[in-house]
């Protein structure tokens, strides 16, 4: 197109009116900030609204816990003389005269506790009993 010619004016005229033409608004792109200074898409960070649901519950995880802190051994140690005993009182019931019942103790204490439960199991076994230490027994003799 020549300069100056009718179809250059044209041309000239609807450039012109394209860049005064009022723009759009555009939104806040991903990550700009906006004028009230907090950002833009907030969904996209998570991670502190996570961290703070997780210090939220582990205080009221703490607070609801004792104050006195059982090691782990002690645990199992306990959850082993309570099975060493739940297991003893089962095989009686069921078999009150079988030869099974010296094995019951330790197996139910490892069940519960482990090794750490078998352990004390025995520990108050021979605690509870005076005759465990190095005394001779001598046997009844029972009537029929």
């Amino acid at each position: 197109m020549k300069k100056g010619s009718a179809a250059a004016k044209a041309w000239g005229r609807k450039m012109k009116a394209l860049r005064n033409k009022p723009k759009r608004k555009t939104s806040t792109k991903k990550g700009g900030v906006r004028k009230t200074a907090r950002r833009a898409y907030k969904g996209l960070k998570k991670v502190s609204r996570k961290t703070k649901s997780i210090k939220r519950s582990k205080s009221k995880r703490e607070s609801m816990k004792l104050g006195i802190k059982i090691p782990s051994i002690a645990k199992k140690a306990a959850l082993g003389i309570g099975g060493a005993a739940l297991a003893t009182a089962i095989i009686s019931v069921v078999m009150p005269n079988s030869s099974m019942s010296k094995f019951a103790a330790p197996a139910g204490a490892y069940a519960l506790g482990g090794i750490e439960g078998v352990i004390g199991s025995l520990a108050i076994n021979m605690l509870g009993n005076g005759s465990a230490s190095n005394t001779v027994v001598v046997p009844r003799l029972e009537v029929l």
